[in-house]
């Protein structure tokens, strides 16, 4: 059967993609440059996406869901060994990524939340925890965060490269939305339903992130 072009991600996750990718750039860039008010604008924007993806995982499109990419050790194993081949969502690899940067992504943004430099500035949850947990958010923050990012970060990229070179782009179906596969592939909804409720969602956790933006003045 002759491939054809499949929508697998929806417009609200390649947007979702790659507004992170430009908010994780400008933190790195805003915290090196001490722009501290930006560097919380960044993080704010970052938790918002980060609520919005950990929503839009369960709603979203069909393989934008966290169930499509679920993969058992045995398929993890498959993977690895080139026997089994996963072209259409996240293989199990790529699965990996994904909940690892989502995971390190949620603890740098809570730690942010909870750290003090003891100098100038000071997450908007410091007054609610305890001093050892202060000490310890920002430890983690500034020490081990930022660095397990880097790392994860590079190795999507390597990924990227590698898959790349075996004659797989991943960059173009995240920018259109499509890639060529069999017609009998599921694909995911993406119609202006979809992008609507999409929107509202992104609305509701935005306005989580004010929210808790404002709990430092309370």
């Amino acid at each position: 059967m002759p491939n054809q072009s499949v929508r697998i991600w929806d417009l609200p996750t390649r947007l979702f993609h790659w507004a992170l990718a430009l908010c994780v750039v400008a933190l790195v860039v805003s915290a090196k440059m001490n722009a501290m008010d930006w560097h919380f604008r960044f993080g704010y924007s970052v938790l918002a996406l980060l609520a919005f993806r950990l929503v839009w995982g369960i709603f979203g499109g069909y393989w934008s869901r966290f169930t499509s990419f679920l993969h058992t050790p045995g398929q993890f194993a498959r993977h690895i060994s080139g026997k089994e081949d996963h072209s259409t969502g996240h293989s199990p690899l790529g699965a990996l990524s994904v909940f690892a940067l989502l995971l390190v992504l949620i603890l740098q943004v809570a730690s942010g939340l909870m750290s003090d430099d003891e100098i100038s500035v000071s997450g908007p949850l410091t007054r609610f925890v305890s001093g050892e947990w202060v000490s310890t958010a920002t430890w983690w923050h500034a020490k081990i965060g930022q660095y397990l990012i880097y790392v994860l970060v590079g190795l999507h990229v390597l990924a990227i490269v590698l898959y790349a070179v075996r004659g797989k782009k991943l960059v173009g179906p995240m920018i259109t939305g499509d890639k060529q596969l069999p017609a009998t592939v599921r694909p995911s909804r993406d119609n202006a339903g979809t992008r609507f409720a999409g929107l509202l969602v992104l609305a509701a956790c935005t306005g989580l992130a004010w929210w808790v933006s404002t709990l430092g003045s309370f």
